[in-house]
């Protein structure tokens, strides 16, 4: 099968094809023939180096966390997806390849675009650790700073059908589409804190930062204090005592996508 690799960190000229074996499910994955794959920051910072001391992968190496394709292999112990089942997730394997294994896929709805398929698993895994750990609810009000990406879409949107007002910072130029998802957007520049108490006059319930711009002091200052606010995107977290909650396909309390018997919704 053909792949994208790299031999070695650096800037997108290290990636280059190779041809790998089509590898084999181990009894809990599926095989995918990959339509299309997410290229998410995390592939970036890991083809670079940034991640190297902290991530290490061993070279050669087949990037790419997100998939949407078809199942054309499944292992023995596989019971409730089936051999042309459309589905998306992360790969085990490294998804810039013709076919990729998996263990956390789902079915994909019929009316969702391979595009959003593969968007979604990074960004829906964080999103949903994010909810879960601030654990609000009906009648709460949350503030998502970045908003208007990925992460901060859908978790306002998780929010806003739990009964949970949302309103968020992001530049003037996304308002109208974040005004159409339930959103009430505030500008992300200076006098972003006057806006939001203008805008939740009987206050924030939490905060939510999914842009790591260094909004969290603000935030503490708004908060009173450190509690309540949880970043998926700023490590001065650790200095400031603002939770970060961190995870991936890995962790079993926060898993995006689980094999599942019945077709996903959207």
């Amino acid at each position: 099968m053909r792949t994208i690799t790299f031999d070695t960190y650096g800037d997108p000229s290290v990636l280059h094809q190779a041809v790998a074996e089509t590898p084999d499910p181990e009894p809990d994955q599926v095989r995918v023939a990959t339509r299309r794959i997410g290229v998410n920051p995390f592939d970036i910072k890991l083809r670079s180096g940034a991640l190297a001391q902290f991530h290490p992968v061993d070279l050669p190496t087949v990037p790419g966390s997100e998939i949407a394709g078809v199942i054309d292999a499944i292992g023995t112990d596989v019971e409730d997806l089936a051999i042309g089942d459309t589905v998306f997730g992360w790969s085990d394997t490294g998804g810039y390849a013709d076919y990729a294994l998996a263990t956390t896929v789902i079915r994909t709805p019929t009316a969702m675009t391979w595009e959003r398929a593969a968007s979604l698993p990074v960004a829906g895994e964080a999103a949903l650790r994010a909810m879960r750990t601030l654990d609000l609810q009906r009648g709460n009000t949350l503030l998502i700073h970045g908003v208007a990406g990925n992460v901060g879409t859908i978790a306002a949107q998780i929010a806003i059908a739990r009964g949970i007002t949302v309103v968020g910072t992001a530049r003037p130029a996304h308002h109208q589409a974040l005004r159409k998802i339930g959103v009430t957007p505030e500008s992300s520049g200076p006098g972003w804190i006057e806006a939001v108490k203008a805008a939740a006059p009987a206050g924030i319930t939490a905060i939510l930062d999914t842009a790591g711009a260094g909004f969290l002091p603000e935030s503490i200052d708004l908060m009173r204090g450190p509690n309540h606010i949880v970043t998926l995107a700023d490590p001065a977290a650790y200095e400031l005592g603002v939770t970060f909650a961190a995870g991936g396909p890995d962790d079993p309390d926060h898993r995006v996508t689980t094999s599942s018997p019945q077709p996903a919704t959207p």
